[in-house]
């Protein structure tokens, strides 16, 4: 009977860990921008603050998750009329929807590349999205961009004459570029 159990108990010791992805805590030099159409011409923003909940393993995607809450109010593109406009009710409601939140459900590889399935609740609607993932190990650190298209109006986001998609674009690029600490 001991003998089993020490048996057991050096297989256990010996298999290779699986089902645990590498937690990182993301660094503050990380950015999370979009783009976007107004009048024709193309813009750039970005959201200064936003936490993120990093669990990755390029290796064992089952066992990989994001968790990424966006401060709306924190967004800036660098034109003052834009800015003040953009936490108002026309567009993200800050008063009502302070926060967008994405959580993955699951990961694909596609091609050379991977895909990180999740949900995004904007504008107090949530829908699936999926990210186009490219994850850098380094020594010690690694670096994790993400990309995705979404179309402004599935979240309500633009009322009134700012849903008119001659005027603002529809179609607003989302990518972050993380740099992540192993915790």
């Amino acid at each position: 009977m001991n003998r089993t159990i020490l048996a057991l108990g050096l297989a256990f010791a010996l298999a290779p860990i699986t089902g645990v992805a590498a937690d990182y805590t993301v660094q503050p030099a990380s950015t999370l921008g979009f783009t976007g159409t107004f009048q024709g011409a193309t813009f750039d923003g970005s959201f200064n603050k936003f936490n993120a909940a990093i669990s990755y393993d390029p290796a064992n995607l089952a066992a990989s998750k994001f968790d990424v809450t966006v401060n709306l109010a924190s967004a800036t593109t660098g034109d003052n009329d834009r800015d003040h406009a953009l936490p108002s009710a026309d567009f993200f409601d800050t008063a009502k929807f302070p926060q967008a939140h994405f959580v993955t459900t699951g990961f694909t590889k596609a091609g050379n590349g991977v895909v990180a399935n999740g949900n995004l609740t904007l504008h107090g609607v949530t829908k699936p999205v999926q990210l186009k993932v490219t994850f850098t190990p380094g020594s010690g650190a690694a670096s994790l961009d993400v990309a995705t298209v979404i179309n402004r109006l599935d979240f309500g986001v633009g009322s009134g004459e700012y849903k008119d998609t001659s005027t603002i674009g529809n179609a607003v690029k989302v990518n972050a570029h993380l740099l992540l600490q192993p915790k």
